[in-house]
Order: structure tokens, then sequence, then C-alpha cells
């Protein structure tokens, strides 16, 4: 394979060789639902993902929760298989199944021997295809998805994340929690969120991904199958547009939040615009990432917990989406150090932005990179999901070898400009603990009313 490969929404089958001799292909069915495979030399396994490109960002205010909802719902049953019969149907076989919903899409999913990869397809199908959304099942799950609520608002690092979303993204779709609040899952109706399953979940919308052992054909017989018997539209349909990848402008919310709880330890999160998934600068956000908070050799490491002894987790992180990113610095320390951590990690940040990286901080973190990314694909459920967000969101399909060369081309000079612009951004700060902000030594951000578009 030469090069990185186009998923066309027009083209029908496409077929080519990726690293390892692992054969790609890809078909478009008459319906517009998208199947693609890899299959992979000696495996044994394999891993399938249904896929609708649907996450808590296409809410309206009135939905907010109901794409989190809805992926506990699938679970509970269809006309001919019960809760029970879905959980039975992948445990008895030693099988693993599960979901994730997430901010662009959601993804149903399960990994099996190659000999139960029939079974999986026709259960994770019937599951996408028909539940039942019983009035029942509907409000045991809501007591369930509260108390998911209250664990993740128990723990001060997912509670000071949501937060940090909140504020970095402002009112845009991509700062609302996934799960949604207290207040819209006991607000939340089952007729408006069977309305939800039913303008989401249709044959143009849908993306199978299937990685390990599997036979392209075959699968494609027994899927096509399962939704004839499931009475899924056949006519002619052209698969859903992705989304629009043109950068937005972020608007930032409120720029320090502190939650004041009685712990031990404080937790420190600083935020600023990032860039999108698409973005030609993903390959030097990348080695910015590893060197500056990547792992045990990070400057972020290095620094505030091997030399100073200021905490025992500090790292930095770049989730990305269709049309807007963010790069988040994480600190969990004393309190009363709080402020001279945040100052820290911070400076390490500008550091970055006025001298680069040296030739050996560019050595380790290409060879991070490259190792982390080929250990990854030794596992079925990576290469599916790798096949399964190609398909979504860009619309192009990277093998490892062109990635790696994408990262080998990244030079000092990109890292440092990129981490200038990523300063240009409002930065937003998220306090969780016995902090008292009034003595935080690095400047409290401003708010602010303009633009604080993702980084050009």
């Amino acid at each position: 394979m030469n090069g990185p490969v186009s998923f066309p929404l027009d083209e029908v089958e496409i077929s080519f060789r990726a690293t390892g001799d692992a054969l790609v292909r890809r078909t478009v069915l008459p319906s517009g639902v998208r199947v693609l495979s890899e299959r992979m030399p000696g495996a044994r396994s394999t891993t399938i993902g249904l896929w609708v490109a649907v996450g808590s960002r296409d809410e309206s205010d009135a939905e907010r929760g109901s794409t989190h909802f809805l992926e506990h719902l699938l679970f509970k049953g269809t006309p001919t298989r019960s809760a029970l019969d879905i959980a039975v149907s992948f445990e008895s076989v030693g099988g693993e199944h599960n979901a994730a919903t997430a901010k662009e899409y959601t993804c149903y999913y399960a990994r099996v021997r190659d000999v139960d990869l029939d079974d999986a397809i026709d259960v994770l199908t019937d599951m996408v295809t028909s539940s039942t959304l019983d009035p029942a099942e509907f409000e045991t799950e809501r007591g369930v998805i509260l108390e998911e609520l209250a664990m993740a608002e128990d723990d001060p690092a997912d509670m000071a994340g949501e937060r940090l979303f909140e504020s970095v993204f402002g009112d845009h779709p991509l700062g609302r929690p996934i799960g949604g609040s207290p207040e819209s899952i006991r607000a939340a109706a089952r007729d408006d969120v069977d309305r939800h399953y039913r303008a989401n979940y249709r044959p143009q919308d849908l993306v199978v991904s299937i990685a390990g052992a599997v036979d392209h054909d075959r699968a494609l017989e027994r899927l096509t199958a399962a939704l004839d018997r499931a009475g899924w539209p056949t006519e002619a349909a052209s698969p859903v547009p992705r989304r629009d990848d043109a950068p937005v402008g972020l608007v930032a919310g409120e720029p320090l939040q502190v939650i004041r709880r009685p712990l031990e330890q404080a937790t420190v999160l600083l935020g600023l615009p990032g860039i999108s998934v698409g973005d030609d600068r993903r390959p030097a956000l990348a080695v910015l990432n590893s060197v500056l908070g990547g792992g045990m050799s990070s400057r972020l490491f290095q620094e505030i917990r091997e030399r100073r002894g200021l905490a025992y987790s500090v790292y930095s992180f770049a989730p990305s989406y269709s049309d807007a990113g963010l790069f988040g610095l994480y600190a969990g320390c004393t309190p009363a150090n709080a402020g001279e951590v945040a100052r820290l990690m911070l400076g390490e940040l500008e550091g970055l932005a006025t001298d680069g990286i040296t030739d050996d901080e560019r050595r380790r973190a290409l060879g991070q990179l490259g190792g982390a990314a080929a250990l990854a694909l030794e596992d079925s459920d990576t290469r599916m999901n790798r096949l399964g967000r190609a398909e979504i969101s860009t619309g192009e399909f990277v093998d490892l070898d062109t990635s790696l060369a994408r990262v080998e081309a990244v030079t000092s000079d990109d890292v440092r400009t990129l981490a200038d612009r990523l300063l240009s951004g409002p930065l937003s700060t998220v306090l969780v603990g016995e902090v008292d902000e009034t003595s935080f030594p690095i400047p409290i951000p401003i708010p602010t009313t303009t633009s604080g578009a993702t980084p050009r």
C-alpha cells in the first residue's frame, strides 16, 4: 500500500493490502449500509462494530442525553431476544461485548472467536435495528444512568474534565456532557428517545467494521440476511454525508471554574482550543503531545514529578473532532501546590512555543509513537476502530507506514509553531478540591466575548 486510501461515499467496492499483508475491503450496499473489513493473517479472533455517526453534539436541547440513553436501551431486548439472551449469547462463548457513546458517534461492538462471528453479527444487528425500547426497561435504565452520572460526579478527574469541555467549547455542542445531566435524564420521555432512534438508526447511517479472522464475502452475506430479517428498508439510498470539517469559531465559556470538595488532592486542568481531526497538523500535535506530556520521559513528568515531586500524575491530552479540538494539561497535587503546578505546566508549553524541541526529544517521540501504533495494531479491537473512524470521520484510511512517514516529517519548527498557535487561544482553568483561587499565582483568564477560533 502506498499512501492514504480515500473512501468516497459513491464508490461501491474498494480493496487493498495494508501493512502486514492485511486485506482491507469496503462495500457500500444499495441501501447505503457501509461494510468494511480487515483480514489479519494468523488471527483467531474477530472484533465487529456497528456504528452510527450520531453523538451527543447532535442532540437538540430537548434531547440532551438521549444518545447515551439509547445506547443503554439497545441492550435491553428485541422482539426475539431478551436482555439476558443478548448477554448469554456473548458470554457463553467467552466473547466480550459493549458499546460507546461519544460526541460524534455511537458504536456497538463485540470481540469473539472466528467461529462465533456469524452469531455476533446476528445479535448486534438485531440490537441495533430492532430494539423494543420497552417502557419498563426505560424506567429501570433511567435509574442506572442517574447512578452512572452520580459516580462520575464523585470522581474529581471526570468532573473536572466535563467542566473543561464546557469552558473551552462554550455554547458549542461539543461542550455538552455526553451522558446529559441528571435533570435532562429525569425529564427524558420514552417517545422522545424513540424518535431519536428512528431518525438516526437507518441503513444510510449504518457503518459496520470488522477486523481479525474475517471473510468479507461471508460476513456481508450474513449481515445482509440479518438486515432483511429485521425488515430494514431495502430501497436504494446514498450513505449520509460526512460532517462539515471546516474549523468553527469557538466562544470560550467560563474561564475559571473552581469546584470545592474536601479532598486530599486538587485536580488541576488547563485547556486551550486545539485542532480538528482532519487538520494537516495532527502529526505535529502528536509529536508535541508526546514530548510535553506523553509519558515518563516527557517534560511535564520530568519537571513536575521527577525534579520537584509536586504531583503523582501529570500529562497532556489532545482530543480532536470534525471541526474543532481541545488541548489539555492535567495534574493531581496537594491543594497548596496547585498554583505552582499550573504555572509550571503552562511554562513547559510556553517553552515549546519559544524553542521547539531538541533532536533527542524528536527521536524519542518518533520511537514512542511508532512503537505504540505498531503494538496497538496487534489487536483486532484497534483495527476495527481504525476502520470505523476512518469511514465516519475523515473518509480516509491511513495505514501504519503512511502514518509513521507523516510523523517522521515533523520538524522542531512545526512543533514550535503549533505550540505558539495553541497558546494564542483563550485559556480555561478548572480546579477541583480545597483550592483558594485568590492565591493562584498564574493570571486568571479574563472572560471574553470575542471568538477563540480553532488555531490556524
